[in-house]
């Protein structure tokens, strides 16, 4: 048990990253609100972490609508009282060269990598001003630290995230800032759209070199368990063996 139990949002956390990142910290004694569009998931994820005797509730989340984030935030306040830690996690990543002109990945992107993240933000921000501290996590990743063929525009909104979350921290003199960059990690964010060639590749790698996502749960934890006088601002979790 945590010697501090902290009020946290976490949103994605109907699988991957999210999803581990929820199951470490209720394990920890944290208490957990877990958002994601697929409610089904959700549910049985936080009924689970209850049998083990963690505090954790769920609420259907739409990163891409403002509203909803702010349903989602007024929930934990109604829910917990307070809200110590956002891990803003949803991402999508349908990669493709930019030739191919795929313009509603490259916007879908945009909205839920970007526009996501900003979302949380919105919706979080007032209540830690009000109660005079918290933490915002924001997950980007090692795309956000360099540029590959095929992941353009993909890196260009975790650069964005990067960007966002520093100005945020200059801003700050009591929310904690924190950026997670993760490497290759099993997740769900090469099943979806982008290129059918570039996925099929980018599927092969990750089997090959991807790190379980508990891996970055263990660094969002880190972060959350510091003294609050202590803002990491920045980690990045790659697998030994990628380039």
């Amino acid at each position: 048990m945590t010697a501090s139990r902290k009020n946290v949002l976490v949103t994605g956390a109907s699988s991957g990253i999210g999803e581990a990142t929820a199951r470490r910290l209720a394990a920890a004694g944290h208490r957990v609100l877990v958002g994601a569009r697929r409610t089904g998931r959700l549910a049985a994820l936080a009924k689970e972490l209850r049998d083990a005797g963690g505090t954790v509730h769920h609420r259907e989340l739409d990163v891409c609508d403002l509203g909803s984030f702010r349903a989602f935030a007024a929930s934990a306040l109604t829910e917990f009282g307070g809200i110590d830690v956002l891990v803003n996690n949803a991402g999508v990543m349908p990669l493709s060269p930019v030739a191919d002109l795929r313009v509603d990945d490259w916007n879908r992107m945009i909205d839920v990598n970007l526009r996501g993240v900003l979302h949380g933000i919105a919706a979080v921000l007032p209540a830690m001003r009000e109660q005079g501290g918290g933490q915002i996590i924001n997950i980007s990743s090692v795309s956000g630290h360099r540029v590959d063929p095929t992941a353009a525009v993909y890196s260009a909104t975790k650069f964005a995230v990067a960007a966002l979350s520093e100005g945020l921290r200059q801003e700050s003199r009591d929310i904690r800032v924190t950026v997670v960059s993760p490497g290759f990690t099993h997740s769900e964010l090469t099943h979806q759209g982008g290129n059918p060639d570039v996925r099929s590749a980018v599927r092969a790698a990750a089997e090959q070199l991807a790190i379980p996502a508990s891996a970055i749960a263990e660094a969002i934890a880190f972060a959350v368990d510091q003294p609050a006088d202590v803002d990491v601002n920045e980690l990045v979790v790659r697998p030994t063996a990628q380039g």
